[in-house]
């Protein structure tokens, strides 16, 4: 057995390695660090050394109880890989951090393909560690994960001051390292190679740090620490494994079955080679915590497998992590879609949509826009119902819903829709009764009124009074939301003017020198068109004084009437004062072809008939010329 150093001096080592011509290790400066940063360090480093003493004198990973060996069980170590990375290179692949995590297994359970290189000297030795490494499937929450976390950084290296372990300084959080081996893979500045940290450190920076051309053997890395053995090294420190040498010259590594060397050997050295008096056989340079190149270590001996295995034992200072559940997957409950979806509450600007519960939800996901949208607006709800607000007038929304549970998403619920309360209109009437002849609504010549049309069966009558001092008629019907036609009977019941202007354009009749008496006002929807959102307004008038014909860039069109509407087998044409003298009619169909035409002569306030009878039913134009004056109303016939 060689001779043990003290303990106090032992400590929180962080190992590192320098990318010049060969490995170089500068701990001291570091562990004096961690001296007066953690006044608790010696003492915890006293307590590992001695429960891993006990254990090795117990017979260590060859205990025995009633003549079974124990202590030898694969150890399942779950990892997280931190990949810091400041530019693209250093964002190594998913198959680089794969390929370390294989180099892991094959060196801790003597699976690597170059122990045919070991001496004979040192076979009797050679060990098997059974210990076996994960890249984590669940993560501290419970969650599934790939193991592998990235993360963008402006730092453009790291130093041996751990600032790739903390976000604030441009790194990243460990995980539980009471449950994980964290390993930080990024750009180390110095040559470094990577680092690690001894058992009983500080749990917020446990674990090791790597550079990212020295970890793994595919992608990034760099000859000649281009095969895994950096890592292989820093976690045999993590598993409070020491350099082989002892830190000293011809020092003590708490092994019994590594010879004593004089230093760290680099390069690939000539077996044997002796030093310390330690031949025939030499130093064990091929061993994994030497300094030599990764082509040239192949081995753990079966004292460090001891060490190892010591801290992993109840009471040790990594037991912890042989009970981890990091390397097995979380149950994935299914996450079942949401049914029986519905809206409900419905007003001008919300809606309340609401589902049935669905298994293992944790909450839900409602997504929602105007059907003439192309993204969606998402919301999350805790419970069965989610009330939407700020939503337009009169609009169609669509929505769906999805479940969120522990670990997964479902798919989305089939597309609903819902249309928001049209805004209550202003008019004066909206549902009003006066939908027919006899139930005319009175009004008042003068002012203005404003009313609707709300249903494609509805219709306005209303009814109003001239006076001998004011006989003259004007109806004005205007601010149209959609194509809607006027008429105007007199006291008699007899069409005596109509208004059939296209699309929104305000309808005007002009009736002069009428009898006195009630005359009654016909509105429609032409085509049954309709508008149970907007007004229209009706302004009916009255005057001693003849109202005049409208005129527009200066060239006189007189109104000209026609009824009745719809007509038969004739229909009267109605001329106002303004109107004479030689006339052309001529009738048209809907696509503006000439069916048939005639010639007459008008009087002022004249009037002629139209022989209808020979027209199908249907819309019509009649188009009338008299010099520069044209007029063209509609007509329809319904025989």
């Amino acid at each position: 057995m060689k001779k043990n150093l003290c303990l106090l001096l032992i400590g929180l080592f962080i190992f590192k390695t320098q990318l010049f011509a060969q490995r170089v290790c500068a701990s001291h400066e570091v562990y004096q660090k961690q001296l007066i940063t953690n006044p608790s360090f010696a003492q915890q480093q006293r307590d590992i050394e001695s429960f891993t003493q006990s254990y090795i004198q117990q017979g260590g990973s060859q205990q025995t109880t009633n003549g079974l060996q124990r202590g030898a069980a694969v150890y399942n170590i779950p990892v997280v890989v931190h990949v810091v990375y400041n530019t693209t290179a250093q964002n190594i692949s998913d198959a680089q951090v794969l390929s370390q995590i294989d180099i892991l297994n094959k060196d801790f359970q003597l699976n690597n393909a170059d122990t045919s290189k070991i001496p004979l000297a040192f076979k009797s030795v050679l060990a098997d560690c059974k210990i076996q490494f994960c890249l984590a499937k669940r993560d501290p929450n419970g969650a599934a994960t790939t193991g592998i976390i990235r993360k963008s950084t402006t730092t453009t290296s790291f130093g041996s001051n751990d600032g790739v372990k903390y976000a604030s300084s441009g790194g990243d959080n460990a995980w539980n390292s009471s449950q994980y081996l964290n390993i930080w893979v990024c750009n180390l500045s110095g040559g470094l190679l990577g680092y690690a940290q001894f058992p009983g450190g500080a749990a917020a920076t446990d674990g090791v740090v790597m550079l990212y051309s020295a970890f793994g053997n595919t992608g990034n890395v760099s000859a000649p620490y281009n095969l895994g053995r950096t890592a292989t090294h820093e976690v045999g420190h993590w598993l409070n494994l020491r350099h082989i040498w002892g830190d000293a010259n011809c020092g003590d590594d708490f092994v019994g079955d590594t010879p004593k060397q004089q230093t760290s050997n680099y390069s690939c050295p000539t077996y044997p080679r002796v030093t310390c008096s330690n031949g025939p056989n030499g130093d064990m340079f091929m061993n994994y915590m030497d300094y030599v190149d990764d082509q040239c270590m192949q081995m753990f001996s079966k004292g460090q497998r001891d060490r190892m295995y010591a801290i992993l034992q109840t009471g040790g200072s990594r037991a912890s992590l042989a009970a981890s559940l990091g390397c097995i997957a979380p149950t994935v409950t299914t996450c079942s879609t949401p049914t029986n979806i519905a809206a409900t509450s419905i007003t001008q600007t919300g809606a309340t949509i609401s589902w049935t519960a669905a298994t293992g939800a944790s909450s839900y996901k409602v997504q929602y826009k105007l059907s003439t949208a192309t993204t969606y607006t998402t919301v999350t709800a805790t419970t069965t119902s989610f009330v939407l607000t700020g939503l337009t007038a009169g609009a169609t929304y669509n929505y769906n819903v999805a479940t969120t549970c522990a670990a997964t998403t479902s798919a989305y619920s089939a597309l609903a829709s819902f249309t928001t309360a049209t805004p209550t209109p202003t008019c004066i009437d909206v549902l009003e009764t006066n939908n027919t002849l006899a139930t005319a609504k009175a009004i008042t010549a003068g002012t203005a009124f404003t009313a609707q049309i709300a249903t494609s069966t509805d219709v306005d009558y209303y009814s109003f009074s001239n006076t001998t001092t004011a006989k003259n008629i004007q109806i004005s019907l205007s601010t149209l939301p959609a194509d809607y036609d006027v008429v105007l009977y007199n006291p008699s019941g007899t069409q005596v003017g109509i208004s059939q202007n296209a699309g929104t354009t305000s309808e005007n009749i002009k009736y002069n020198n009428g009898v006195i008496g009630t005359y009654k006002i016909y509105v429609y929807g032409y085509g049954s068109t309709f508008s149970n959102t907007k007004c229209y307004t009706l302004l009916t008038q009255t005057s001693s004084t003849t109202f005049r014909t409208m005129y527009d860039a200066d060239i006189a069109k007189p109104i000209v009437s026609l009824y009745p509407q719809p007509a038969m087998s004739i229909v009267n044409i109605l001329f106002n004062e303004n109107w004479k003298g030689s006339t052309t009619i001529s009738v048209l169909n809907e696509l503006g072809m000439l069916i048939k035409t005639e010639q007459i002569n008008v009087d002022a306030n004249g009037s002629t008939k139209l022989n209808t009878a020979t027209l199908k039913n249907g819309m019509y134009f009649i188009r009338i010329v008299n010099g520069k004056n044209i007029s063209t109303q509609k007509l329809i016939i319904q025989h």
